[in-house]
């Protein structure tokens, strides 16, 4: 056995001797007989960590997962921080997945406890804010090392700045950037391990592949949703402070915020002139000198790093050139990137919104307040605001129009009732009474204004674009009237509207973010401020710092969005009366209801000129009929109570429509304006056919027999009974004529079988009129193309199945089936001539 073998074997046969079985038992701290460094001083030579992370990369082949986190454990608890930080940067990428997202690691997004009980438990506690992996991020943090992290990873507004060597506004960057040395390929930064640990984890959401559509995995149950909201707990606590960090052995020193580096020359973030701004961040050192400050210092890289990574991936600039309908997208969130995000958000409330009541006034901003109140007054609209502004923004623009908006639908209303996530829980509230909001909220309404008011428009002009007939879709436009017709919010976004747009003898102009070096407390939070108390500053400060000091607002209280809102009104009325429609047509048709009623039987609907565009509807039946129906009433309902609008106001708006049914029971033509050609489809007329509101009755009136094959016909059967039936008409068509001019009752027979309707009572839809269709005379002909259907071919083996039942063999019921159809057409006939006999 080799040197390296022996020493191997030396460390890890506690570990190998233990049950891989016993998962829950390996967290606990074992005693070693010959700790590594007895071992390291016997062999000198070993002391480079190279042996170590070759060991620990070869395992990952030869040994399970279990046993290899076992392992790790041993390695975190025994080895020290000087041979562990050569392992660091490789376990990190080993867990959460390379950069490229080339490796998946751990697969975290996929990992659920239904299915992958053992792994999953295994993980969560290694991952734990108390397990392993955070010891030992903690012991290398303790050491103050560096850890390398490529700028060209991060997003795209961050990435682009730092490049064009401008200073981003985040205080997560300064003194961080490492300019590469000679023959260095990029741009580095210069991360502590906790920093460096984030980064990754935070990053894994964006990097790696999108989840396969094939794999259905709910996020909310997988391992990387629950580690988030795990962190989040931990480093954003509602009661109590932030656990302080484990300290990997007894009496040890605590770690503290790394060194801050050497600088780079650097311009700050958005301004102007920036030749002229340059300039150079002194460097400063960590100082302990105020230990309440590294109380928070984690909680403060946490959100920021979250908030960088998952919601910075647009500027103010970008957003601008984002709203011409040229623009590409640079990144394109996904439905769980904006569920993590939700809870994210969540946490915030709950974090920001647990301070005492004594500590909620603005005499509370004093020295004596600690840092870790201070950052949760200021979490949200430093850190969050803005970037989740643009990112909304965003989302409500480029969307798909389909039910996956309901995430960020979620998040927004999220983030918009931060009362529902306070510590104090106030009363349920029923659905008919809903739970008003308190006055104290009025300040976080004023402040987020355009978070309700624009992103409303924005919503509103998204809902006049959809199916309003779809379920999900209904649900979505009766969760956002719901919440804003809670009692008082109205009157509040009324209320900072009325702040906003009242006049002032001076405009505060915008100043320019000036950034300053952090104190010697080391909180990024002491440049903050004070706060300032003039409610109109605010909420001006608020709509120029998002839209710029020469943008043009418009009120939701004002004309423009009142005229949206009737649009929307009027949709939604549209859409119910759409779904009763296919509700009523469903239960009109008795087939429709059972298992024959298959498209490909042509059971739907018997008409071939009759259909309605597919939807929700046609896959949940009649109780997807009612749900629309009950939140498109409740939703009209909610939008009167928001927007006052009258009871004589929305019976016009349904009168408008033009919803009464013609003599036929069929709906009304699309919204049209006269032309000189005829009508001109107006863009309501367009939404109306799309979403199949309304539609043109178009009927086939050329030859029944060259009319287009049906889906419930056979298509190579059609075509060959029309060959025979084309060569018999064309054999005996004198034979034909002269059956069918006979005035007795073999004639009438003949005529019943061999002639069409006429065509007399037949019009052409004009645009500006009907006219009658000029028909031509066509001569009698046999038809078998009824032989072709689906449907009557089953029809055909369920009679011949019910017959052998009964003992009867095919040719019996062949002649039994032909007797009945003779007497079924002799009776046709004697009434058919009787009916032209009473028209005479």
């Amino acid at each position: 056995m080799t040197t390296f073998r022996r020493w191997v074997a030396e460390w890890r046969l506690p570990a190998l001797r233990e049950a891989v079985p016993a998962v829950p038992l390996w967290f606990p701290k074992v005693t070693v007989t010959n700790s590594p460094q007895e071992t390291t001083m016997a062999f000198p030579h070993l002391q480079q960590p190279s042996f170590l992370l070759a060991s620990l990369k070869a395992d990952v082949i030869n040994k399970p997962f279990a046993q290899r986190c076992q392992d790790l454990v041993k390695v975190i608890e025994d080895f020290p921080a000087k041979e562990l930080h050569a392992i660091f940067p490789w376990l990190v990428e080993s867990i959460f997945g390379s950069l490229d997202g080339v490796l998946i690691g751990w697969n975290l997004r996929c990992l659920q406890g239904r299915v992958n009980p053992v792994e999953y438990g295994i993980a969560m506690e290694f991952l734990d804010p108390g397990g392993p992996m955070m010891k030992l991020v903690y012991k290398l943090q303790a050491e103050d090392y560096k850890f390398d992290f490529p700028v060209s990873y991060l997003p795209g507004p961050v990435k682009a700045s730092i490049q064009e060597r401008v200073l981003p506004d985040s205080p997560l960057y300064h003194n961080k950037v490492q300019f590469p040395t000679a023959g260095g390929l990029g741009l580095n930064l210069a991360l502590n391990p906790f920093e460096y640990y984030i980064f990754f984890f935070a990053l894994s959401l964006i990097t790696q592949k999108p989840l396969p559509v094939s794999l259905h995995v709910r996020t909310s149950d997988c391992a990387y949703f629950i580690l988030v909201d795990r962190y989040l707990s931990w480093f954003l606590p509602t009661e109590g402070s932030v656990p302080p960090p484990l300290s990997s052995s007894p009496g040890g020193p605590s770690p503290s915020p790394a060194p801050r580096t050497p600088a780079v020359p650097f311009a700050s973030y958005g301004l102007h002139h920036i030749s002229l701004l340059k300039r150079h961040i002194s460097h400063q050192t960590s100082v302990n000198a105020d230990p309440a400050s590294h109380e928070i210092w984690r909680s403060e890289t946490l959100l920021q790093v979250f908030v960088e990574m998952w919601l910075h991936h647009y500027s103010l600039e970008m957003y601008q050139k984002m709203q011409s309908p040229h623009a590409k997208e640079s990144f394109a969130p996904t439905e769980e990137h904006v569920l993590v995000v939700r809870l994210l958000l969540k946490h915030l409330h709950a974090f920001a919104n647990s301070l005492k009541p004594e500590q909620t006034s603005p005499s509370a901003h004093s020295h004596a307040t600690s840092p870790l109140e201070e950052f949760k007054r200021a979490a949200v609209p430093r850190f969050v605001q803005q970037k989740l502004y643009v990112f909304l923004q965003h989302c409500f623009g480029h969307w798909p129009l389909d039910a996956s908006f309901r995430a960020v639908l979620e998040m927004w209303l999220s983030y918009l009732q931060p009362w529902r996530y306070a510590p104090e829980k106030q009363a349920p509230a029923s659905d008919s009474q809903p739970r008003c909001v308190a006055e104290k909220w009025a300040p976080f309404v004023q402040e987020n204004l355009l978070m309700y008011t624009k992103l409303f428009v924005g919503f509103l002009n998204r809902a006049l674009r959809t199916d309003l007939v779809s379920p999900k879709n209904a649900l979505m436009v009766f969760r956002v009237a719901k919440v804003f017709a809670q009692p008082n919010l109205a009157e509040m976004i009324q209320k900072g509207e009325q702040l906003f747009l009242e006049p002032e003898l001076v405009i505060p102009h915008r100043q320019h973010r000036l950034f300053t070096a952090p104190t010697v407390t080391g909180s990024f939070l002491s440049p903050w401020p004070p706060a300032v108390t003039d409610a109109s500053f605010k909420v001006k400060s608020h709509v120029y710092s998002l839209e710029g000091q020469d943008c043009k607002y418009t009120p939701m209280f004002g004309p423009e969005v009142r005229t949206l809102v009737l649009r929307l009104a009027q949709l939604i009325t549209q859409a119910k009366q759409t779904a009763k429609s296919i509700s009523d047509q469903c239960v009109e048709s008795p087939a429709g209801r059972s298992f024959l009623s298959w498209s490909w039987l042509g059971f739907c609907s018997t008409d071939p000129n009759s259909f309605y565009p597919a939807n929700d509807l046609d896959e949940m039946g009649q109780d997807s009929v009612r749900k629309t129906d009950e939140y498109l009433e409740k939703a009209l309902e909610y939008l009167r109570q928001i927007f006052r609008l009258s009871e004589s106001q929305l019976a016009q708006l349904t009168l408008a429509l033009g919803t009464t049914q013609d003599e036929n029971g069929k709906k009304q033509l699309p919204d049209c304006i006269v032309g000189e050609d005829g009508l001109i489809l107006t863009p309501l007329g367009r939404y109306q056919i799309i979403n199949g509101l309304r539609r043109f009755e178009i009927e086939y009136q050329g030859d029944s027999e060259l009319q287009p094959i049906r889906s419930y016909e056979i298509a190579s059967l059609v075509r060959a009974l029309f060959r025979l039936s084309s060569a018999i008409n064309h054999r005996f068509a004198g034979q034909m004529t002269a059956l069918c001019a006979r005035d007795d009752f073999l004639g009438s027979f003949c005529r019943y079988h061999l002639t069409e309707p006429a065509l007399a009572d037949r019009h052409l839809l004009s645009p500006v009129g009907r006219r009658q269709a000029t028909s031509h005379a066509r001569g009698p002909r046999l038809s078998l193309r009824f032989l072709g259907s689906y449907r009557t071919l089953l029809s055909l083996l369920l009679v011949f199945f019910v017959a052998s039942l009964f003992c009867i063999g095919p040719l019996p019921c062949s002649v039994l089936l032909i007797l009945g159809y003779l007497f079924y057409a002799m009776a046709m006939t004697l009434l058919t001539e009787r009916g032209k006999l009473h028209q005479l």
